[in-house]
């Protein structure tokens, strides 16, 4: 399974960013490989519309099974939950914590949006 986070660090180390869309880098986990790749998303950060959809689909053709952010705005929650993408929402600030929380199921995934858009 690949997990993505919102991030703006470089490793596991990393802070959780709080934002879906406009976040600005995903990492991508392979929980079988155990190894992770670092992906730019800063065409979204200051997209004037649209950045939630764009950051959704750049997750779908990388892979990813499952989303861990801070929050995640309506139209993003239904572009990955349409594409078969959970979505976990948490407060947990570090990545290596949040990996742990997902692979063990103390994490839930969301069962909608958990802010409005534009947020």
């Amino acid at each position: 399974m690949k997990i993505a986070f919102t991030t703006d660090g470089v490793d596991l180390t990393g802070e959780i960013d709080t934002r879906f869309g406009r976040a600005p880098k995903f990492l991508i986990f392979d929980t079988k490989s155990r190894a992770f790749e670092v992906v730019d998303n800063t065409q979204n950060l200051n997209a004037a519309q649209g950045a939630g959809i764009q950051s959704a689909e750049t997750i779908v053709k990388l892979g990813a099974n499952a989303v861990v952010t801070g929050h995640c705005g309506p139209k993003a929650y239904r572009a990955l939950n349409a594409a078969g993408v959970k979505i976990y929402n948490t407060e947990i600030k570090n990545i290596e914590v949040a990996l742990q929380a997902v692979e063990s199921g103390a994490l839930t995934p969301a069962a909608d949006a958990d802010v409005e858009g534009h947020w």
